[in-house]
């Protein structure tokens, strides 16, 4: 009886309230306490993406971004709240996650943040735009595009709240994200 090994990766999907603004009109809107997804390869969360500000101190300018949670636009806002998620996925999906992701990497200048589009989700209606996003369209879409079915819905019209409620996803942590941050660099520090 020969048996089927497949290699399994994990990956973490956060949703954070930063407190910004924007994140302040979603969270009055949706009543929902997480505002913001970003997808990450590893659990310090040092390989992070997601659709947000280009540059921290100005919101205006969005589009795909590699996320810094010890910098950037999480350090301008300490008191980012969170929950972290784990996703197990096989070995064919996560090389297809990647080269996903690769296309967002080695074109990132041409994406643009699809706040139209956010206007949509709120009318229940998707509006998609080509080389745009929002976060959560994002991540939905680099999931779908990678053969991973999370959520039973359009792209364009998935929110935090849909990762929230997903039953795939486990639940790490809960909190602080700057708490999250340093108990994790800690620990790999004292390796």
């Amino acid at each position: 009886m020969e048996v089927d090994f497949i290699k399994r990766h994990r990956i973490y999907i956060l949703l954070t309230h930063s407190g910004s603004l924007l994140s302040k009109c979603i969270n009055f809107y949706t009543k929902e306490p997480y505002t913001h997804v970003s997808i990450a390869f590893d659990e310090e969360l040092k390989e992070l993406y997601s659709f947000g500000r280009l540059r921290p101190n100005n919101p205006i300018f969005g589009g795909f971004v590699k996320e810094d949670i010890m910098n950037g636009t999480y350090a301008r806002f300490p008191e980012t709240k969170c929950a972290l998620y784990s996703l197990d996925i096989n070995d064919r999906q996560y090389r297809r996650l990647l080269k996903e992701l690769e296309k967002f990497k080695r074109d990132g200048e041409k994406y643009g943040y699809n706040l139209i589009g956010l206007l949509g989700v709120a009318v229940n209606y998707p509006i998609e735009r080509k080389y745009n996003y929002f976060c959560s369209q994002f991540v939905s879409s680099l999931l779908k595009n990678s053969g991973i079915k999370l959520i039973n819905k359009p792209t364009a019209l998935t929110s935090p709240k849909d990762f929230r409620e997903c039953r795939k996803l486990n639940l790490v942590y809960e909190g602080k994200l700057q708490s999250y941050c340093l108990s994790n660099y800690s620990l790999v520090e004292n390796y």
